[in-house]
Formats: C-alpha cells, sequence, structure tokens
C-alpha cells in the first residue's frame, strides 16, 4: 500500500486501533445479569482501546475489579465493553456504575438517549464511580457532571499530565480504611477541578509539579495539595466517588490504590466498608491479563 487517505492516517493515528475484543478477553462474562436480584449489582463500565499498551486499560481493569467484587458476599459485579451495555437492562436496579472510559468528547454516553439514562440512574440515587480522564466533559455538560460526580475537569482551569506522586495525608473517611501513606509512580492525573459547592469531602490529595500548573487559576495555587479523589453525597441521597488516578495499570499493584478504589465503590453503593477496608490480591500474571490490543500507526508508507 503506497497511499493511506489523510482522513484515515488520522483516525488511525488518533485512534490507535479500535480493535475487537482479544480471544483472552472473549472468555471474560460480559453484561450477564445475576440470578439472584437480591444481590447488589455493580456495573462495571470499560470504556473502548485507547492509548498505549499500559495505559487506559480500561477492560484490563475492570476485569480485575470484577475479581475483587466477586469475593464481597451479596456482590454481584457486571462488566461492560466498548463503553456502554448493548443491553440496557444491565443498568437496572444498579447499586452503582462505574465509569472507566475515555472523556471529554470521547465519552460514550453524550448521544441524548443515552444521556438520558444516566440522568435517569442519578435521579434514582444510583451510585457513580469515575475514574482518570472520565471526570472530563464538553463545557456544555460540566454542570450536569457536578450534579452527578461531585466535579468535574474543565480546561479552563484544570491541569493534567504524568508525574510522581505522594500521598502523606489520608483523612477519616470509610473510603480511606486500611489505607496507609503511599507513592504512585508515572501515573496520570487531573486536578484543579470544578468541585460541587456542596457534598464533597476531599479523600486524597497531594502537591503538584509548580510546572504543571498550565492555567492561570492553576498558577495562583502554587504549592497547594490538589484533590485527586473525592467523596460525593448528592442531594437526593445517592453517592458518587472519583478518582484521576488509574491512568497507567502497573500501579494496581499498588495495595492502597486498590483499598481506595475497592472501598469506594462499596461507599458508592451504600455497602458497607470493611474497618480494615476492602483487601484485594493480584500476581504479575494477573496485571498482564486482558489488555487490550493496540496496534499503532508510526508513519505512512509513501
Amino acid at each position: 500500500m503506497k497511499f493511506i487517505q489523510p482522513f484515515l492516517l488520522c483516525l488511525l493515528l488518533s485512534t490507535g486501533a479500535r480493535a475487537e475484543l482479544t480471544a483472552e478477553q472473549q472468555q471474560v462474562p460480559l453484561e450477564v445479569l445475576p440470578k439472584d436480584t437480591s444481590l447488589a449489582k455493580i456495573v462495571l463500565i470499560a470504556g473502548s482501546t485507547s492509548n498505549k499498551p499500559g495505559q487506559h486499560e480500561y477492560f484490563a481493569g475492570c476485569a480485575l475489579m470484577m475479581d475483587w467484587l466477586k469475593a464481597v458476599p451479596g456482590v454481584a459485579p457486571v462488566v461492560v465493553a466498548e463503553g456502554w451495555p448493548k443491553n440496557e437492562a444491565v443498568l437496572d436496579g444498579a447499586k452503582a456504575v462505574l465509569l472507566f472510559l475515555d472523556g471529554g468528547d470521547k465519552l460514550p454516553f453524550l448521544e441524548p438517549t443515552r444521556w438520558a439514562r444516566m440522568q435517569a440512574l442519578a435521579d434514582a440515587g444510583t451510585g457513580f464511580i469515575v475514574l482518570h480522564q472520565g471526570i472530563d466533559c464538553p463545557a456544555d455538560k460540566a454542570a450536569a457532571f457536578k450534579d452527578w460526580f461531585g466535579a468535574v475537569f474543565q480546561g479552563d482551569i484544570g491541569c493534567r499530565g504524568h508525574w510522581d506522586v505522594k500521598f502523606d495525608a489520608l483523612p477519616t473517611h470509610p473510603i480511606n480504611r486500611g489505607m496507609k501513606p503511599f507513592e504512585l509512580l508515572k501515573d496520570g492525573w487531573l486536578y484543579n477541578l470544578h468541585f460541587a459547592e456542596k457534598g464533597v469531602t476531599p479523600v486524597l490529595a497531594c502537591p503538584m509539579p509548580d510546572s504543571s500548573r498550565k492555567t492561570e487559576d492553576a498558577k495562583a495555587h502554587t504549592g497547594r495539595a490538589e484533590t485527586v479523589a473525592w467523596a460525593y453525597e448528592r442531594a437526593n441521597g445517592g453517592r458518587s466517588f472519583g478518582f484521576t488516578g488509574c491512568d497507567l495499570h502497573s500501579n494496581w499493584a499498588d495495595a492502597n490504590q486498590r483499598l481506595l478504589v475497592l472501598n469506594g465503590i462499596l461507599w458508592s453503593a451504600k455497602l458497607d466498608v470493611p474497618a480494615n477496608g476492602l483487601a484485594s490480591e493480584v500476581t504479575p500474571e494477573g496485571l498482564k491479563a486482558n489488555w487490550d490490543r493496540k496496534v499503532f500507526l508510526k508513519k505512512a508508507v509513501k
């Protein structure tokens, strides 16, 4: 092939390869409804293929969370691939819905009927969990995001990038149970968010590199510890939890990150968080499982 049309080249470069599920991923049960309707259904929505191998491994991350949540009595985790359920009945009666996917204009629920379904979940008091850049949305959706999730990333004040962080202080909250001060290396972060005026409790914050403060608002707060994880109690009684990390898949090896996210899921679903947090284990082999097939076109052949 000597020539590649500009549109196709742009598409390949921007999406990597939006490949179908790998043979390994096809072994993960998808959209399987629990037979026992008394179980607390937690829907884990994994976004489509994105970024480089080892980053934005949405499917692999949700598969891990499914395995960890299966160990919780009374809980039925349900994994959804490609950003939205093929059978929307999966969402019916969910105690909580987790979103681990691309944000901004790539959000898979911007289409009006899907947006309405998300609003209906929020109105019903369904718990929400949003990870990494899923907290980013188009400007005209920002008000709704604050209502749903307690925060929203917007480019007017927000900053993002990759660097090491260290969490020295852990506020007292059920989401932080069992956690100890820790650091995460080379992860991707979004910070200086717009937070809801009421109901938000920061659960994880840390200083950010001054060089990362690209907006005027962020530069005005040099040295401030920036909130990257929070709990939100919505006015209608629903709960939400957000964490802007989870870009780098290898950081699921950190027990504190696992505690943070798993405790956040239980808290958002209004389920009991164990006194020492929801413990979990992962092996090196487990961390290598269910990665997306990502093929990047490095240059066009002329």
